[in-house]
Protein backbone atom coordinates (compact mmCIF):
# COMPACT_ATOMS: atom_id res chain seq x y z
CA UNK A 1 0.00 0.00 0.00
CA UNK A 2 1.52 3.37 -0.76
CA UNK A 3 1.80 6.46 1.48
CA UNK A 4 -0.83 8.22 -0.14
CA UNK A 5 -3.38 5.19 0.24
CA UNK A 6 -2.69 4.75 3.71
CA UNK A 7 -2.69 8.50 4.24
CA UNK A 8 -6.24 8.61 2.32
CA UNK A 9 -7.15 5.80 4.69
CA UNK A 10 -6.21 7.38 8.12
CA UNK A 11 -8.27 10.56 7.38
CA UNK A 12 -11.31 8.22 6.54
CA UNK A 13 -10.14 6.36 10.10
CA UNK A 14 -9.99 9.63 11.96
CA UNK A 15 -13.25 11.16 10.54
CA UNK A 16 -15.19 8.01 11.31
CA UNK A 17 -13.81 8.09 14.91
CA UNK A 18 -14.96 11.57 15.40
CA UNK A 19 -18.38 10.76 14.00
CA UNK A 20 -18.72 7.37 16.33
CA UNK A 21 -17.76 9.94 19.15
CA UNK A 22 -20.47 12.52 18.20
CA UNK A 23 -23.08 10.39 17.97
CA UNK A 24 -22.04 8.81 20.90
CA UNK A 25 -22.22 12.00 22.81
CA UNK A 26 -25.99 12.71 21.15
CA UNK A 27 -27.76 9.33 22.43
CA UNK A 28 -25.93 9.37 26.00
CA UNK A 29 -27.71 13.76 25.66
CA UNK A 30 -30.82 11.74 24.50
CA UNK A 31 -30.87 9.63 27.51
CA UNK A 32 -30.22 12.45 29.84
CA UNK A 33 -32.62 14.45 28.47
CA UNK A 34 -35.19 11.52 29.15
CA UNK A 35 -34.35 11.11 32.39
CA UNK A 36 -34.34 14.79 33.33
CA UNK A 37 -37.74 15.09 31.91
CA UNK A 38 -38.69 12.64 34.46
CA UNK A 39 -37.27 14.48 37.63
CA UNK A 40 -39.93 17.14 39.46
CA UNK A 41 -40.29 20.57 37.90
CA UNK A 42 -38.34 23.57 38.75
CA UNK A 43 -35.94 26.23 38.03
CA UNK A 44 -33.17 24.08 37.91
CA UNK A 45 -35.12 21.30 36.09
CA UNK A 46 -35.64 23.78 33.34
CA UNK A 47 -31.99 25.24 33.71
CA UNK A 48 -30.53 21.26 32.79
CA UNK A 49 -33.21 21.03 30.16
CA UNK A 50 -31.74 24.02 28.80
CA UNK A 51 -28.17 22.75 29.03
CA UNK A 52 -28.51 19.69 27.71
CA UNK A 53 -30.34 21.40 24.78
CA UNK A 54 -27.93 23.50 24.07
CA UNK A 55 -25.51 20.51 23.95
CA UNK A 56 -27.38 18.15 21.96
CA UNK A 57 -27.33 21.63 19.19
CA UNK A 58 -23.78 21.96 19.57
CA UNK A 59 -23.54 18.60 19.05
CA UNK A 60 -25.90 18.12 16.49
CA UNK A 61 -23.61 20.82 14.27
CA UNK A 62 -20.53 19.12 14.74
CA UNK A 63 -21.56 15.90 13.39
CA UNK A 64 -23.23 17.62 10.47
CA UNK A 65 -19.48 19.34 9.72
CA UNK A 66 -17.86 15.85 10.37
CA UNK A 67 -20.42 14.16 8.53
CA UNK A 68 -19.41 16.90 5.33
CA UNK A 69 -15.97 15.95 5.85
CA UNK A 70 -16.41 12.24 5.15
CA UNK A 71 -18.48 13.17 2.08
CA UNK A 72 -15.53 15.21 0.80
CA UNK A 73 -13.40 12.17 1.70
CA UNK A 74 -15.64 9.81 -0.61
CA UNK A 75 -14.97 11.87 -3.40
CA UNK A 76 -11.35 11.14 -3.50
CA UNK A 77 -10.12 8.16 -5.71
CA UNK A 78 -6.83 7.56 -3.62
CA UNK A 79 -4.96 5.98 -6.29
CA UNK A 80 -5.48 8.88 -8.70
CA UNK A 81 -2.13 10.06 -10.52
CA UNK A 82 -1.92 13.49 -11.88
CA UNK A 83 1.09 15.85 -12.58
CA UNK A 84 -0.53 19.09 -10.75
CA UNK A 85 -1.60 19.35 -7.00
CA UNK A 86 -5.37 18.64 -6.90
CA UNK A 87 -7.64 17.75 -4.18
CA UNK A 88 -6.75 14.52 -3.11
CA UNK A 89 -2.74 14.89 -4.04
CA UNK A 90 0.13 13.65 -2.20
CA UNK A 91 3.05 16.47 -2.28
CA UNK A 92 6.36 15.62 -0.85
CA UNK A 93 8.20 19.24 -0.59
CA UNK A 94 11.22 19.95 1.10
CA UNK A 95 9.66 20.17 4.00
CA UNK A 96 8.06 17.31 4.59
CA UNK A 97 4.39 14.93 3.15
CA UNK A 98 1.00 16.88 2.54
CA UNK A 99 -2.38 15.53 1.61
CA UNK A 100 -4.56 17.84 0.12
CA UNK A 101 -7.67 16.61 1.46
CA UNK A 102 -8.93 18.28 5.11
CA UNK A 103 -7.96 20.37 7.40
CA UNK A 104 -7.06 17.31 9.86
CA UNK A 105 -3.90 18.30 10.41
CA UNK A 106 -0.46 16.47 11.29
CA UNK A 107 -1.01 12.31 11.02
CA UNK A 108 1.64 9.74 11.61
CA UNK A 109 1.08 7.52 8.58
CA UNK A 110 3.50 4.47 7.84
CA UNK A 111 6.40 6.54 9.79
CA UNK A 112 6.28 9.30 8.16
CA UNK A 113 4.68 12.51 9.20
CA UNK A 114 2.15 13.78 6.49
CA UNK A 115 0.07 16.83 7.14
CA UNK A 116 -3.53 16.94 6.04
CA UNK A 117 -4.60 20.56 4.58
CA UNK A 118 -7.52 22.01 3.03
CA UNK A 119 -7.19 22.88 -0.46
CA UNK A 120 -9.21 25.88 0.86
CA UNK A 121 -6.74 26.87 3.65
CA UNK A 122 -3.46 29.21 2.49
CA UNK A 123 -1.16 26.58 2.47
CA UNK A 124 -3.59 24.10 0.14
CA UNK A 125 -4.34 27.59 -1.94
CA UNK A 126 -0.46 28.31 -2.89
CA UNK A 127 0.01 24.47 -3.65
CA UNK A 128 -2.69 23.94 -5.83
CA UNK A 129 -2.31 23.36 -9.62
CA UNK A 130 1.48 23.35 -8.91
CA UNK A 131 3.86 20.55 -10.26
CA UNK A 132 6.89 18.83 -8.86
CA UNK A 133 10.11 20.93 -9.45
CA UNK A 134 7.94 24.13 -8.90
CA UNK A 135 8.47 26.17 -5.82
CA UNK A 136 6.26 28.67 -3.58
CA UNK A 137 6.93 30.73 -0.46
CA UNK A 138 4.45 30.83 2.66
CA UNK A 139 5.12 32.12 5.97
CA UNK A 140 8.72 33.70 4.77
CA UNK A 141 9.63 29.71 4.04
CA UNK A 142 10.43 28.60 1.15
CA UNK A 143 8.92 25.29 0.01
CA UNK A 144 9.78 23.00 -3.26
CA UNK A 145 7.65 20.36 -4.79
CA UNK A 146 9.86 17.02 -4.91
CA UNK A 147 7.08 14.96 -6.14
CA UNK A 148 3.02 14.96 -6.43
CA UNK A 149 1.17 11.41 -6.16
Amino acid sequence: MTLKEKTYQTCVALVQQKINVLQKNLHDLSDSAGNETKRTAGDKHETALAMLQIEQENNSRQLKEVLQQKAVLEKLDPHLQTEMIVRGSLVHTNKGFFYISLGLGKLKVKDETVFAVSPEAPLGKLMLMKKAGEEFQFNNTSYEILSVE
